[in-house]
């Protein structure tokens, strides 16, 4: 394939990433699209300058992450280009990318799964998996993502209870926080049906395996740096961003993970 036309995709990867970032960024404060303002001092950017990434007004940079999302959704559009989804194509699979990342930045930010965003999501989860596996199918993975997330739901809820009681037992403050929330379930809805039954199930236990493997990492770090009686209670992970990453790994490298799945 000549390099010419990779120049394509490219400055569409570009773009892509300039939307994950904008609705990043305006979404979790302001629920509408919006002027984006600098997450450091508050200050309103420019449309140009957001864009084209320069400093706001008060000079400060963009953070490291909007260059990471940029970066890699350039290097993703090149892949889907070259080697797009057979039932999906390029498109299409941009654009369960980018909502993807949408969904993973901000619930890694600020452990929100926005109303929005999953309105959106089941309509592209159900043409999505409608287009990949039929309607009969794309129903039953969502409703399996449901009972499924529903079930590690309620068991979450019973562990934050426990947590809450051990928290005013030891005299420690309390909060709201929760092993798992409701957004969760909505996702692995969607998941469900992008994915389908019964794949849906191998993309939960992957993204299950994803995070514990995640905080295992972190309760080593807490007993090595010795913080774990003083934090153990305290550290909490979101699970959108590694249910996420097991549906992208699924849907866009299933060769890699074909001998894993029944």
């Amino acid at each position: 394939m000549s390099s010419v036309f990779l120049i394509i995709p490219a400055v569409i990867g570009w773009l892509s990433g300039w939307l994950v970032n904008y609705f990043s960024d305006v979404l979790p404060t302001t629920r509408q699209l919006s002027q984006p303002n600098c997450l450091k001092c508050g200050v309103p950017f420019t449309w140009k300058d957001y864009l084209l990434f320069r400093p706001c007004p008060n000079g400060h940079r963009r953070n490291l992450r909007a260059w990471f999302v940029q970066v890699l959704a350039i290097v993703t559009s090149l892949y889907l280009w070259i080697y797009p989804p057979s039932k999906l194509g390029y498109i299409i699979g941009l654009i369960v990318t980018i909502y993807f990342g949408i969904i993973f930045v901000i619930d890694l930010e600020h452990r929100l799964i926005l109303h929005p965003t999953s309105i959106f999501g089941s309509l592209l989860g159900l043409f999505v998996g409608t287009l990949s596996h039929g309607f009969f199918a794309t129903l039953l993975g969502g409703l399996g993502g449901l009972l499924i997330m529903l079930i590690f739901y309620l068991l979450g809820v019973l562990f934050t209870r426990i947590r809450l009681r051990r928290l005013q037992l030891s005299g420690q403050p309390t909060d709201d926080e929760e092993a798992l929330g409701a957004g969760d379930v909505i996702l692995s809805t969607i998941i469900g049906l992008m994915l389908g039954w019964p794949l849906i199930w191998f993309g939960i236990l992957v993204g299950v395996l994803l995070g514990g493997a995640v905080s295992i990492l972190l309760i080593l770090w807490l007993v090595i740096t010795r913080k774990y009686e003083k934090n153990a209670l305290m550290v909490f992970i979101p699970y959108g961003p590694y249910l996420i990453l097991s549906a992208f790994l699924i849907l866009y490298f299933p060769k890699y993970l074909a001998v894993l799945v029944p």
